[in-house]
């Protein structure tokens, strides 16, 4: 039954995603009022600007990933091979929905194992952290890794998350004691963690200590894109869970201050800048603002429903975006691009 519940539960969080409103109301990323200062003469050819970055051991031809989003039914197979197809062809990365049930059910694993069309691509795995408090080993995680071909896994951190779900798990105690151990265990096999939020962001104190701990990347996730407490609310059918999520709807920490967070708490750690971007002109501004790379769910999912071509469209707009930001700040290098700074509306 837990399993069918686990499945189910992913084609509810495709579905919802994609025919209610579950954006947030009141809170932006915080980008909207930072600008670029115009150089009406760059001193470049746009040709020659070079949006390729590495990280961690990989080189991406854009700073860009489609961020962890599903997996393990027909459905969410379906969309992770549109999203693998394209991003092998793009050279971006591509991170996997919550493996969970790939762990219960072996024959949810197809959908999770897509190196024969993207052999070449960074790949994340991924499991929810507050697993390690629910039976999860380190020698699953390293399975999770072996059997999807992945470069690293993904701790996704999503305690508000957890506490709405009709069946969500909430014993978060002393994960960050087992979070530390995956990493120094994972870490001699050379396999990298990265955690993650799932659209509240991180405090500046957790990045710190995620820190610490030997996390590879921290990718944050802010407030101001999709709200999974409305998720939720739309996925209960009770009345009275509904309007205990309903309150959460402007919770968390916006894009903006996830960034500065991981950068002064963390700023020897990979930060990846995601939750709420929508275009290659916000792209630019967090890597502005010291990301060194960015994450995009919402306009992926939408596209992958669709086809391959639609999603490859996506991302040469976002590319071509970027590269159209670059060339009019006057930067043709991304780390150029971090020397300069955004200035605010008023």
């Amino acid at each position: 039954m837990e399993e069918v519940t686990t499945a189910s539960r992913k084609d509810d969080h495709i579905r919802i995603n994609i025919e209610e409103d579950v954006q947030f109301k009141s809170i932006s990323t915080g980008l909207d009022n930072l600008y670029f200062n115009h150089n009406a003469l760059p001193e470049l050819d746009f040709d020659d600007i070079d949006t390729n970055i590495t990280l961690l051991g990989k080189k991406l031809s854009i700073p860009l990933f489609v961020s962890c989003m599903t997996g393990g039914t027909p459905k969410a197979g379906q969309i992770n091979r549109i999203l693998a197809e394209a991003a092998q062809h793009t050279g971006i990365g591509l991170g996997l929905g919550s493996m969970r049930v790939a762990l219960e059910d072996s024959a949810s694993l197809a959908s999770f194992q897509l190196r024969d069309i993207a052999p070449d691509i960074l790949l994340f795995a991924n499991i929810g952290a507050v697993q390690l408090n629910y039976g999860v080993t380190i020698d699953d995680c390293r399975k999770l890794v072996e059997l999807s071909g992945a470069d690293a896994i993904v701790l996704h951190f999503n305690p508000l998350q957890e506490a709405l779900q009709d069946e969500g798990q909430t014993n978060f105690a002393g994960l960050l004691d087992k979070t530390a151990n995956l990493c120094e265990t994972l870490g001699r096999d050379g396999i990298h963690v990265v955690a993650k939020e799932v659209g509240w962001g991180f405090s500046e104190k957790t990045c710190k200590n995620l820190a610490d701990i030997g996390i590879s990347a921290i990718d944050v996730a802010g407030s101001g894109g999709t709200s999974w407490s409305q998720v939720e609310m739309y996925r209960s059918s009770d009345n009275s869970a509904k309007r205990v999520s309903s309150v959460f709807s402007d919770w968390g920490i916006s894009t903006l201050d996830a960034i500065h967070n991981a950068r002064h708490g963390a700023p020897k750690v990979a930060c990846i800048a995601s939750g709420g971007l929508r275009n290659g002109v916000e792209v630019a501004k967090c890597i502005c603002l010291g990301a060194t790379a960015t994450g995009m769910a919402h306009p992926f999912l939408q596209a992958a429903t669709d086809s391959t071509e639609r999603v490859l469209s996506t991302i040469g707009e976002i590319e071509q975006q970027l590269r159209v930001s670059m060339f009019c700040a006057g930067v043709g290098t991304l780390s150029d691009l971090q020397q300069i700074s955004l200035l605010c509306r008023k």
